[in-house]
């Protein structure tokens, strides 16, 4: 039934191809009954002559016109999916199983193999002109010795494949995710069905071209008259499209069910684990290394290191901690270290817009190096932020002006000038009542243990510690954004949010929209399982967009006026314009040297296609600089050491544990002027804030 209804859908596309063809030669076939008429002495007379005329010359600007659309919805490239080739020179095993899944569900194997930094699989058709020549025949296979074999024979689409699925699932696993993608090849092959869809990924490239920018004016008008006609026919056509893929899908699901059905159902729950798993790295760990101008180079692995922690924690993985002793599917890569790499830097140019080759200021950091490299320099960059817009203010660094100057910047320069004066009932913790929320804190932002949906295990990942030295080079006194990762969802229009919203625009047609008829067609039959297997483990997911991301979830939802004391407002208002300033200054976007012919097919002047975070509020800005503070004062006077926790990001630790209990503290500071929690907490850790601290 699927098939049958995506081949009456795939027609129905047709027609409005061949209706917009008919409207074409309308003219055309009534300036030829005119000539006719005029040419057998039936309509003659001056009325006829001039209606000749006029029809004559009409037919000839709509078939140019006609033409002209029919060029370029023919010859326009159609977005690609940013991704990573796997030749198969490079996994030689990973195609052999594909192909062997292929022939146990009698569909054409995929003619090649790609790796996408995202929990997500599906199959795109490059077989146009402009991706370039279509892929070798496999090894073992005779080659079409036609020279118009590629016309004759459709070409398979390419597989792409989620890398955070070959490093968590296991081979059989994936085998059994894959299946219900692969089986999609077999619909694709049929004629009206990819014929529609060719129709369908024109229109939309059309639709790009005519969206270019930095036209003169009359090529302006062509081109608004290009799009106006695309559209109009994607218009017609959408639902169509939208039901073909759905009964490709359907289709697809179909025929995967013989195929191992029963390893499919657990597979989907590994599905969920790593599209959580992964989701809370790329936020907690790998943005702020990339805002440093560092960019982790093995996050598949780290994406196995935070799951495989959680398995053994959590009581809904108890089942999963013996599966871990099966073969893994990276093994089916020759070099999985090359090809992490690789995933890692497409994964920091999509979700953060960094360059495309390394340099001075965009360089590779291993997990070992994380906590000196990005924690330590997150914290004193931040720090050393604060101490500027407090000298732009005019705060002295004591408020005895009879205090010798302590000869640096001090915790407590920050905690004496927005402190409060009391008011005479006075105001204390009790007044607070953020002390009991159970908020752990990294050091930057945390959620309580219980709030994550795994049981009531206290998780907190496996940390990785700093030396606690904090060396820092002298090219980091320049390093690029340097806050921290946050998840606000109070808007707020300051300088710092706008210079986000400008850098986080992405363009009219994004690849990942661009191949939208084979997107959907493997959303469908390969990826929307994982989706609902995902909102089946929301546990993880849901509490990870509410609370780990979020603290001031926890507050009411009146509380988005970003409540505080007037200093702490002209602070963090201060603090929004300087980083606004700072963002500005640094190049945004791809740089255009050293792509690969793979990156080259796809548009990279809107990145970051898909931003991780909105801005924070000046609130959140304000509160992560305490932070830093803290931290970099408790490093240089208490002992304490950076630290990498695979779940929470960088966070600190005080005697060789995590401090859990120092947002509620800065909060109370930042909001009511009242410092007696965090000075409490300060003391009872041994942290001296009179004692200067090391800035970048």
């Amino acid at each position: 039934m699927g098939a049958q209804a995506a081949r009456s859908r795939a027609l129905a596309v047709l027609r409005v191809r061949g209706r917009a063809l008919a409207v074409a030669l309308l003219p055309a076939g009534a300036a030829v009954i005119l000539l006719s008429g005029g040419s057998t002495g039936k309509l003659v007379g001056p009325g006829w002559d001039a209606a000749r005329w006029i029809v004559s010359v009409l037919a000839v600007l709509v078939l140019l016109a006609a033409t002209g659309i029919a060029l370029v919805v023919a010859r326009a490239r159609p977005a690609v999916s940013p991704t990573v080739p796997v030749p198969e020179k490079s996994a030689p095993d990973l195609y052999r199983m594909v192909r062997d899944l292929a022939d146990r569900l009698d569909v054409p194997a995929p003619s090649a193999i790609a790796l996408t930094p995202d929990c997500d699989s599906w199959l795109e058709d490059r077989a146009h002109s402009a991706h370039g020549p279509p892929p070798g025949p496999a090894s073992g296979e005779p080659a079409d010795p036609g020279p118009h074999a590629s016309r004759r024979t459709p070409v398979a689409p390419v597989l792409v494949i989620g890398s955070p699925f070959l490093w968590w699932m296991r081979v059989g696993e994936l085998r059994a995710v894959l299946a219900p993608v692969v089986a999609g090849t077999g619909p694709s092959a049929h004629p009206d069905i990819a014929a529609a869809r060719r129709f369908v990924r024109g229109l939309d490239a059309a639709v790009a071209v005519a969206a270019t920018p930095g036209r003169c004016p009359l090529t302006r008008g062509v081109c608004a008259a290009l799009g106006w006609v695309a559209r109009l026919l994607l218009s017609g056509c959408r639902e169509h499209a939208a039901l073909m893929e759905r009964g490709v899908a359907a289709a697809a699901a179909e025929r995967a069910q013989a195929v191992d059905y029963g390893l499919r159902i657990v597979a989907q729950e590994q599905v969920g684990l790593a599209y959580a798993g992964w989701d809370r790295l790329l936020t907690r760990v790998a943005l702020p290394a990339w805002r440093m101008g560092r960019w982790p180079s093995r996050l598949d692995a780290g994406v196995v290191a935070a799951l495989t922690e959680l398995s053994r924690r959590d009581r809904l993985a108890e089942g999963f901690t013996s599966r871990l002793g099966e073969r893994p599917a990276c093994d089916l890569l020759e070099e999985p270290g090359v090809v992490d790499e690789a995933a890692s830097l497409l994964a920091a140019r999509l979700f953060h817009g960094g360059p495309a080759e390394c340099g001075p200021d965009w360089a590779p950091v291993d997990w070992p190096a994380y906590p000196e490299e990005v924690v330590d320099r997150t914290w004193r960059a931040d720090a050393a932020r604060l101490h500027r817009v407090l000298d732009a203010l005019g705060v002295r660094p004591s408020l005895d002006p009879r205090t010798p100057d302590p000869g640096g910047p001090t915790l407590a320069r920050v905690l004496d000038h927005l402190t409060e004066p009391a008011p005479a009932n006075g105001t204390g913790r009790e007044g607070s009542g953020l002390e009991d929320t159970g908020i752990e804190d990294t050091g930057l932002e945390d959620a309580g243990p219980g709030d994550t949906g795994f049981g009531d295990t206290g998780l907190e990942g496996t940390v990785l510690q700093g030396t606690g030295s904090g060396n820092v080079g002298p090219g980091d006194t320049h390093a690029p954004h340097t806050d921290t990762p946050r998840t606000s969802t109070a808007p707020h229009a300051d300088e710092a949010a706008q210079s986000r919203d400008t850098s986080a625009a992405t363009g009219p047609s994004l690849p990942f929209d661009g191949s939208s008829a084979d997107r959907d067609s493997s959303t469908d039959h390969g990826s929307s399982a994982d989706r609902d297997t995902a909102a089946d483990h929301g546990s993880f997911a849901d509490h990870d967009a509410s609370v780990f991301d979020d603290p001031s979830a926890f507050h009411d939802e009146e509380d988005d006026a970003d409540p505080g004391t007037e200093r702490s407002s002209a602070l963090a208002a201060g603090l929004s314009a300087e980083l606004a300033r700072e963002e500005a200054g640094v190049p945004r976007g791809a740089s255009a040297v050293g792509q690969s012919p793979e990156s080259a097919l796809w548009d990279d002047g809107g990145l970051p296609l898909v931003p991780l975070q909105p801005p924070r509020t000046a609130r959140e800005l304000l509160a992560d600089h305490v932070k830093a503070m803290v931290c970099c004062a408790a490093v240089d006077t208490a002992g304490a050491i950076p630290a990498l926790d695979w779940l929470d990001g960088p966070s600190l630790l005080l005697g060789g544990e995590r401090a859990t209990d120092l947002t509620p503290r800065v909060l109370s500071l930042i909001e009511e002027g009242d410092p007696g929690p965090l000075r409490d907490w300060l003391s009872a850790s041994g942290i001296r804030a009179e004692k200067p601290v090391r800035l970048v």
